[in-house]
């Protein structure tokens, strides 16, 4: 499934993201398959419905006609979504912490473990979705999932600097409003 799709080339391959959330409830989106290489997918994905997150005082809404860099790993414990508004502006970043990332040439799955973490443009970070855990934090997932917090947490800065920055380069905004305009 190794293939890199320049985003100039009006055809792209259609693939799903699957969702599995912790209450066993499956969430898919239709994507579009940007990168598949070494363990590692890319999806641009369309916003067709406005969403906010909710970190106490703090919101942050994706609108209609966003879209989404969404980064998969097989082996990392997390995936990252990257938004830019329909103008091609950074507009926030959500990592999940997940397990069982699964990739076929149709299909990408994750087992979402809750716990995210939403980062605004001027790069402060807020932990979401504690209060839905089953359990502490610290049992949640025999510890798992505050080891790859507290890790991502400690990288984030460089990793998601990093990822942006290719994000931009690879999938340029000009080239992508074609998927845009026709979705």
């Amino acid at each position: 499934m190794d293939h890199l799709i320049t985003p100039a080339i009006q055809r792209c391959d259609k693939i799903i993201e699957r969702k599995i959330r912790y209450d066993s409830v499956v969430v898919e989106h239709d994507c579009l398959l940007l990168k598949s290489q070494n363990q590692n997918v890319v999806l641009f994905h369309k916003v067709m419905d406005s969403f906010t997150m909710v970190a106490g005082p703090t919101k942050l809404t994706i609108p209609i006609g966003s879209y989404t860099i969404a980064y998969y790993w097989k082996d990392r414990p997390y995936n990252l979504y990257i938004w830019r508004d329909y103008e091609g502006k950074y507009i926030g970043s959500y990592f999940n912490i997940v397990k069982n990332t699964d990739m076929t040439d149709k299909l990408v799955s994750f087992e979402d473990l809750i716990i995210d973490i939403m980062v605004l443009p001027d790069g402060d970070c807020f932990i979401l979705d504690e209060e839905e855990l089953p359990v502490p934090l610290e049992q949640f997932e025999n510890g798992s999932v505050k080891q790859t917090l507290n890790s991502l947490l400690d990288s984030i800065d460089s990793l998601l600097s990093q990822t942006i920055s290719e994000s931009e380069k690879s999938y340029k905004h000009k080239d992508l409003l074609p998927w845009l305009n026709n979705r």
